[in-house]
């Protein structure tokens, strides 16, 4: 009865905080999934609760989307990229910002068995116990590897991760302070009542080129079966309903009219029920798929095929290649030594803490934080990590920050992957892309459709170059 003093409004703001808060109380849960050996109630650690930054509350306003707003992420392997798309006041998601991804591992198609080094791509829900604030690498999100789809077919695989300190084995590796932001994105989505995030991950973006270029590739029926989530959702800007029947993804399902007050039952193994999809959804997709059917015969005469096995273990973001002499380093790097000390995270309050902090902090009670054992990989090698040192792998506050992309610009005309493949400048019919700076700096949104060229946030000074000189 403690809220019956406030407007109707600010109640239901309060309930939807406390069934967050009750479903954040399967974090505990969480970390014995990630390898975390705990006996009890733990107090999260600051980097977990960190508020904001004010640059990121500035983006949100320009943007008018609400700080505790659903997200939804997109991840692009070639492209190596990451994007938070949340939504805004229309109820819509829009592009609110891409993350260049430090590294990842193994090669373009879907993760099949534990120890392929792949990182997963598909369609994964991350609920709160999925969320680890004691990663061994900064902070990490378990993508919830395998899903539905995932165990119908039979692969396997565990702890496979976006997580902190550049370096993978089968995850997605960010910077800290990256990790850092996208992970307190997701908390306070959390905090505003959102019960699930959506993660797409793909190989490249979805576009005619790519997959006219990647066309002899024994995955493409696979890539062809996630394409159709991403039409719908490129076409809707609303997060696509997932479910799996007869061992394949369905998209936006709903009962046909004559049934409609039956709910659908999905059986990842066993056939799918009669099922359609509302014409408001199915009609603009529909026109995409055959306008990209038309560019990718087109396309498809004119472009050499892209080789199967590239013959490298994953890659990294262009921005972070340039700092590397053009050398991928190792997929699988030891955490650095000797960084300096992260200075205290910004709080929003005169209390000297969150109001998030103190809400998590009452639920799991006082005690310190453990320092555990985390795995951030497979479990093939979660008894030779490193144990957390703390500070050991925190980095410089963002005051001192520089534009990542100064060290190496790309021009206007330059293609999205890492590598540049002979032959690909000729390809004709290039989409025409919207640059990063609106992405992340929020003048005019891109069209819908749009592609972004690049990917150039600023980043705190000495993030990746002091990881990589400690290697070198």
């Amino acid at each position: 009865m403690g809220i019956v003093h406030q407007s109707g409004s600010i109640g239901l703001i309060r309930a939807s905080l406390v069934r967050a808060l009750i479903a954040s109380a399967v974090l505990a849960g969480a970390l014995a999934l990630a390898g975390c050996d705990t006996d009890g109630v733990y107090q999260l650690p600051t980097k977990a609760m960190k508020a904001l930054s004010p640059e990121m509350v500035a983006l949100l306003e320009q943007k008018n989307m609400p700080k505790d707003s659903p997200i939804l992420v997109r991840i692009f392997k070639e492209e190596s990229e990451l994007e938070v798309w949340k939504q805004d006041t229309t109820g819509r998601y829009e592009l609110l910002k891409v993350y260049p991804i430090c590294r990842w591992s193994g090669d373009l198609g879907p993760k099949v068995h534990e120890g392929d080094r792949q990182a997963p791509e598909g369609f994964y829900a991350i609920t709160p116990g999925l969320m680890n604030p004691n990663s061994n690498y900064y902070l990490a999100i378990n993508i919830g590897f395998p899903n539905a789809y995932d165990k119908a077919n039979g692969r396997s695989g565990n702890f496979l991760m976006i997580h902190g300190d550049c370096s993978s084995r089968g995850c997605y590796a960010m910077t800290d302070e990256q990790i850092g932001e996208i992970y307190s994105l997701a908390r306070e989505s959390f905090l505003g009542g959102q019960q699930s995030f959506q993660i797409q991950a793909y190989p490249f973006r979805m576009t005619p080129a790519n997959f006219a270029h990647h066309r002899t590739n024994p995955n493409m029926p696979y890539w062809k079966m996630i394409k159709e989530g991403n039409d719908h959702f490129e076409v809707t800007h609303l997060e696509p309903k997932v479910d799996v029947c007869d061992r394949r993804y369905v998209f936006d399902a709903q009962p046909p009219p004559a049934k409609s007050a039956k709910p659908l039952v999905f059986t990842p193994n066993g056939r799918c029920p009669a099922y359609v999809v509302a014409q408001d959804i199915a009609e603009p997709v529909q026109a995409k798929q055959q306008n990209d059917e038309v560019q990718y015969a087109r396309l498809s005469k004119i472009m050499p095929p892209a080789p199967i096995r590239t013959g490298l273990d994953g890659g990294m973001n262009r921005v972070f290649l340039a700092q590397t002499n053009g050398n991928i380093p190792p997929a699988r790097v030891p955490p650095p030594t000797g960084l300096p000390a992260q200075p205290p995270p910004v709080t929003a309050d005169n209390g000297g803490s969150t109001f998030a902090g103190r809400l998590f902090g009452g639920l799991f009670g006082s005690k310190p934080a453990e320092q555990t054992k985390v795995a951030s990989t497979e479990s093939g090698s979660r008894g030779s990590e490193p144990a957390s040192t703390g500070t050991a792998q925190r980095n410089p506050s963002a005051a001192h920050s520089q534009t990542a992309a100064a060290a190496a610009k790309p021009t206007t005309n330059e293609p999205r992957t890492a590598e540049l493949r002979k032959g690909e400048e000729t390809a004709a019919a290039k989409p025409k892309p919207a640059p990063q700076q609106e992405a992340n700096a929020a003048p005019p949104p891109a069209k819908p459709g749009a592609l972004l060229n690049g990917a150039q946030p600023v980043m705190p000074a000495g993030s990746f170059d002091s990881r990589w000189s400690g290697l070198q």
